[in-house]
């Protein structure tokens, strides 16, 4: 896929900053020195780590040129790196391994969980967050505008880019027999949205890449018409003419033993 594009994604950051804040909160562990932030973007999530922890070590991790330009502009007391989150390897063991709204985008869960939290150091914690918004209809009608239109063949298996989420209970079994405490729970947040097509701004900066980029310059507009028409059904005006957005998000916190 091209890069992502950071002035979409921050369009709406204090709304996308917000679970990553709350999950920050969650976290128990206590003075850690090496701080990593997986899939960091352009460091709205990094700045939470580096106001709560100031006495660490933050390392913004993306394989976003453009994102981590932002981000080292945005703060450039912190560190960051251009890697990939299936291949990251941190010279050391990290107090904090912290994933917010990215590892949806990382294949094989079972595997990648226990190999992220095995490079949490002794009383450190691994802390993810993840929309869980598959089955919502910003989510339905993309794949549904991908098969019934014209472009069906173009976008083929780019539909499927993002990967499985597990369960709650399958991520607790895949932490639990190495962690002294798994924390996990599931939050729906209902975002105002001004209008429909805030809305479809929205998941253009995310969901919807892998749908739109295989498409030609003609069929794309066409494809962002249909998929509008879609959101506006799918969501009525309330009465003050917003859109409620409903975005479910999991989170785990997993502490390691010391």
């Amino acid at each position: 896929m091209q890069d992502w594009n950071p002035q979409l994604y921050r369009q709406f950051e204090a709304e996308r900053t917000r679970p990553a804040l709350e999950l920050i909160a969650r976290i128990e562990t206590e003075n850690p020195r090496q701080v990593t932030d997986l899939g960091c973007g352009p460091g709205n999530s990094t700045e939470g780590l580096f106001e709560r922890f100031p006495q660490a070590t933050v390392t913004g991790v993306d394989s976003s040129e453009a994102m981590l330009e932002h981000a080292r502009q945005r703060l450039p007391a912190c560190r960051f790196s251009r890697e990939d989150i299936l291949r990251w390897q941190p010279a050391a063991a990290q107090d904090i391994v912290y994933a917010n709204a990215s590892l949806q985008w990382v294949p094989d869960h079972e595997i990648l969980f226990p190999r992220l939290f095995s490079m949490v150091a002794p009383g450190g914690s691994l802390a993810v967050q993840m929309p869980d918004n598959r089955q919502e209809p910003s989510h339905r009608e993309m794949r549904r505008v991908a098969d019934e239109g014209p472009w069906r063949d173009r976008i083929g298996e780019a539909a499927q880019v993002r990967v499985k989420i597990l369960s709650a209970a399958e991520y607790y079994d895949l932490l639990a027999p190495h962690a002294e405490r798994v924390d996990i729970w599931r939050t729906s947040y209902f975002h105002v949205m001004p209008s429909h097509q805030a809305v479809v701004e929205w998941v253009r900066a995310t969901g919807l890449r892998p749908f739109l980029e295989p498409l030609t310059d003609e069929q794309r507009p066409e494809f962002l018409k249909k998929y509008l028409q879609a959101i506006e059904d799918a969501y009525p005006p309330r009465v003050d003419g917003s859109v409620l957005l409903a975005y479910p998000r999991l989170f785990i916190v997993a502490r390691k033993s010391r």
